[in-house]
């Protein structure tokens, strides 16, 4: 699995056990399953990655990502998955302003347009909690990620041999990774040509 930065540092927090299962294999069989009262952001952290035991810290930590110390409105709405894969297709963006708006007004005290780590340390001392806004676990990992962690883990593991992966989740997987392989294929053997035809107007060119 192909960790990104912000997952590798939060990593470092995490119990040796938990780390194993987040990184690589199978996901652990004996996952308990989330009650139907559970707040969101524990069941974003179980779903979405595969995390059952953390704190507040470490759950800002995993969701700044850019590691300012604060959570922008560009970072909360990544967190709920609105700005990638299907999530974002299925929202409009008075939607997604509308999750931006009820966010901040919970956590940003000071109104100054980003979530401080204090502010956020705070507000999970009082109780307040990410609301759920019914739109998923919020997916916010590329391709590659999302694949690992919502398929592969789920019904695949270290031992699976090229020929087992028939779901069709795996073929539409692999065939994007084809056509990307096609696409720099083509696009190298254009490089090398001194001249690209395919950029040439039709009619200055030779017939």
């Amino acid at each position: 699995m192909i960790l990104h930065l912000p997952i590798a540092l939060f990593a470092l927090l995490l119990p040796p056990t938990t780390v194993l299962a987040h990184r690589g294999g199978k996901a652990p069989a004996a996952q308990e399953p989330l009650s139907p009262d559970t707040d969101w952001a524990t069941r974003h952290m179980a779903e979405e990655h595969h995390i059952a035991n953390f704190d507040p810290g470490a759950f800002f930590s995993l969701h700044d990502y850019d590691s300012s110390g604060g959570w922008t409105p560009d970072e909360v709405r990544r967190t709920y998955g609105l700005d990638d894969g299907a999530a974002a297709v299925a929202v409009d963006p008075d939607q997604r302003e509308q999750v931006t708006r009820e966010v901040f007004a919970l956590l940003d005290a000071d109104k100054n347009g980003v979530v401080e780590r204090e502010e956020w340390m705070a507000a999970c001392e009082a109780g307040v909690r990410l609301p759920d806004f019914g739109l998923g676990p919020g997916h916010h990992g590329d391709d590659e990620y999302e694949y690992e962690i919502h398929h592969f883990e789920k019904f695949h593991d270290e031992n699976t041999k090229e020929e087992d992966l028939i779901h069709p989740e795996d073929i539409a997987h692999f065939a994007k990774h084809d056509r990307e392989e096609a696409e720099a294929e083509r696009q190298e053997v254009l490089n090398r040509q001194a001249i690209n035809e395919a950029n040439i107007p039709l009619k200055f060119r030779r017939q």
